[in-house]
């Protein structure tokens, strides 16, 4: 009798813990060059709700911004950092030099510094959350997510590597760039280890980009490859919040930091106001 009760009370116990236990919560972050300065601003207005992921996936710009993020770093502590180091300034992006054995033509010597200086160990399994980053080996010609291991600095820079305009990363003998080039939306990597996965696309499909030159139509062509491979990504999010700045912004705006984080946090906060279901998930979620 003392072993049916025990047994009929654990039973409950463990109904109770499934209907009222925390969700397993992640994140998809596209790759998208200053465009993708908006995720900090999305981030904030979710984390206002009591976002809490364990997972993250990142491709490019959203690569570097999820490894700060997961290490431990808030949305605001992130946007403070972009100011005070002036990452928004093109001289602290790109730092051209010349030379036969270059792999681009700029390095990546100030992501470094500031990799080395926020973060300090070079582990993914050191992070408090757990990240992953799409990157691309040319010499396999396939996209590989990332997610272990003690080369975290080298996979997110390479992850965000955009091929011709910064040095490829060679690492273990092999040539990685940006994962936006074959996976800008990195979901497959997260999606089974989440009841619930967020993406945030700063390059989503949009209909109504104008094309009056040859500028318009080399960007648009970029843009449809990146959208293309994202749409398996995307299918498997359970919310998409779609960040349309590049109706208005390009990539390569990275002094519009204030105005693409402003836009962000908008567009975060009028997503939440349309999807009172994922609000109260998120709060749920809070500790």
């Amino acid at each position: 009798m003392i072993v049916k009760k025990t047994a009929i009370v654990l039973l409950t116990l463990l109904i109770c813990a499934h209907s009222f236990g925390q969700k397993s919560v992640g994140i998809v972050l596209s790759g998208g060059g200053a465009l993708g300065m908006a995720h900090i601003g999305i981030l904030q207005a979710l984390e206002e709700e009591g976002f809490n992921p364990k997972y993250v996936a990142g491709a490019s710009m959203g690569a570097i911004i999820a490894s700060f993020y997961c290490n431990g770093m808030s949305a605001v502590e992130i946007r403070d950092m972009v100011r005070t180091e002036k990452f928004y300034k093109t001289t602290k992006i790109l730092t051209f030099s010349v030379g036969k054995d270059k792999l681009g033509l700029s390095s990546h010597k100030h992501v470094n510094e500031l990799l080395d200086k926020y973060i300090g160990h070079n582990s993914f399994d050191s992070l408090s959350r757990h990240l992953y980053v799409s990157t691309v080996n040319l010499n396999t010609q396939k996209c590989e997510i990332i997610g272990s291991g003690d080369k975290l600095k080298e996979y997110v820079i390479a992850s965000s590597s955009i091929p011709g305009v910064f040095e490829a990363v060679n690492i273990d003998g092999c040539i990685y760039v940006d994962g936006g080039t074959l996976n800008n939306f990195p979901a497959q990597a997260i999606r089974n280890k989440c009841d619930v996965l967020i993406g945030v696309d700063v390059q989503p499909y949009t209909p109504n980009m104008l094309i009056n030159n040859t500028t318009d139509v080399a960007i648009r062509a970029l843009y449809t490859v990146i959208h293309a491979n994202s749409v398996s990504g995307r299918k498997k999010c359970d919310y998409i919040i779609d960040c349309f700045a590049l109706e208005k912004y390009s990539i390569f705006d990275f002094n519009k930091f204030e105005e693409l984080y402003q836009y962000g946090y908008n567009i975060g906060k009028e997503y939440l106001a349309a999807h009172p279901d994922l609000k109260r998930l998120l709060n749920k979620t809070k500790k």
